[in-house]
């Protein structure tokens, strides 16, 4: 599975030749500024909540692409007033199977409004499960021993975790979750953005390391293939 990274939480998954873009905040991203919106592709744009450094540019390259957006239904319903042009609602533990293969919403302990202050629902996490692998999107979370669920369940090529630490997990939770989740190749995400999450990044793999794992700390526009 081919990875981009766009930089803070928003990354692409190439899975049965179809491209899922999740949380797209790029344009609003300082560490972003190379990335050219009008040509990230999207067939799908999974969004994990409400605040506006994971909605971010959602509904533009959604009007773009023509791509159906994936969020929790109060996500989606906001999304769609904005001009989304396509929305699919789910709820957590709900899954649903779409072209590329089956899409659930899992927990995440995070809060949730959109850029407007109206409810985003709660937040939440990915799994997706296709012919090419599995993997996990986190979201932005809390370390929640729900996750071990998520790897009881479903055997993961990745696992894209936050790591900034202040708003979410941080690395030492992340390793925590990177093993509730039985997952030993991890993306790191939801980090360096602005200043409260800002990491040292050889702390943060070290820390990895030694727990028999491999962080990857891609730079803004840096594929990699699982």
């Amino acid at each position: 599975m081919k990875v981009t990274y766009y930089g803070h939480a928003c990354f692409s998954v190439v899975v049965s030749g179809k491209t899922l873009l999740f949380d797209p905040f790029i344009s609003g991203n300082p560490l972003a500024r190379a990335i050219e919106v009008k040509s990230v592709p999207a067939d799908f744009i999974l969004v994990s909540h409400g605040h506006d450094d994971h909605v971010g540019d959602t509904v533009g390259i959604a009007k773009r692409t023509g791509a159906l957006v994936i969020a929790n239904f109060e996500v989606a319903m906001w999304l769609e007033k904005q001009g989304a042009p396509s929305v699919h609602p789910l709820n957590h533990g709900g899954g649903f199977k779409f072209d590329f293969g089956r899409a659930k919403l899992v927990n995440a302990i995070h809060s949730s409004t959109m850029p407007d202050g109206t409810n985003g629902g709660n937040a939440g996490g990915f799994v997706v499960e296709s012919v090419d692998g599995n993997f996990y999107f986190s979201g932005d979370t809390a370390l929640t021993l729900d996750m071990k669920l998520v790897g009881e369940a479903t055997p993961l090529k990745f696992a894209a975790l936050c790591i900034g630490d202040n708003f979410t997990m941080g690395p030492d939770d992340a390793v925590k979750a990177a093993e509730f989740v039985r997952c030993r190749e991890i993306l790191g995400v939801h980090y360096d953005t602005f200043p409260p999450i800002k990491i040292d990044h050889a702390i943060a793999v070290e820390k990895f390391r030694a727990a028999g794992k491999t962080l990857h700390l891609l730079r803004p526009g840096d594929a990699f293939d699982f």
